[in-house]
């Protein structure tokens, strides 16, 4: 495996972690919001458990199109388009139905359980990334690394200033995040 890269692969990492943090950032706000006294603790893990499983998934997703990589390296450029295309309409889709139908506050507080499944549900995404990656012969331990370090960064960001951006940016971010990866999907289709 090749670990040398360019400053234009490291800017597509970034910019690929950005738009894969949207959902982790959108849910990050949202449990601030719902939360607003949370423990540092859980404003600590959020971050973490959200980064882990965002750096991790890729590279599993990864791995497992490794496995396949032979069978759809020919058309590789194909196969990102409809990954990042499919995942980055499903980012706009869902992000716009918030817009219309704005998700209220679980009665019950935030648990360190909920955090692990959310850390799950918003990296899946990241998982079907990882198979695009291997498709695409990227190096993940470039991507994977720059999902996870943006992932905190950006969830961090929210916990910092989420409170005075309130839900005004976060269905509007997500579908920000969702075009980007369909522009990603575009120029790994069209080079």
């Amino acid at each position: 495996m090749d670990l040398s890269f360019s400053s234009a692969d490291l800017l597509q990492a970034v910019v690929l972690g950005v738009a894969l943090a949207m959902d982790a950032m959108a849910v990050t706000l949202s449990n601030s919001l719902c939360e607003p006294d949370m423990p540092a603790s859980k404003k600590v893990a959020m971050p973490a458990m959200f980064a882990l499983f965002q750096m991790a998934m890729p590279i599993a997703g990864f791995f497992g199109g490794t496995l396949i990589a032979p069978i759809i390296e020919a058309y590789a450029g194909i196969v990102s388009l409809v990954i990042l295309a499919f995942v980055g309409g499903k980012m706009v889709v869902e992000a716009v139905r918030e817009l219309h139908e704005p998700e209220s506050c679980p009665t019950e507080g935030l648990t360190y359980g909920t955090i692990f499944f959310e850390a799950i549900a918003t990296s899946i995404d990241a998982f079907v990334v990882g198979v695009s990656l291997a498709a695409s012969g990227a190096n993940i331990v470039l991507y994977g690394g720059a999902i996870g370090v943006t992932t905190l960064l950006c969830c961090f960001l929210v916990l910092a200033v989420g409170r005075r951006l309130g839900s005004h940016f976060g269905p509007k971010a997500e579908i920000a995040g969702g075009i980007v990866l369909i522009i990603i999907g575009l120029r790994a289709f069209l080079s």
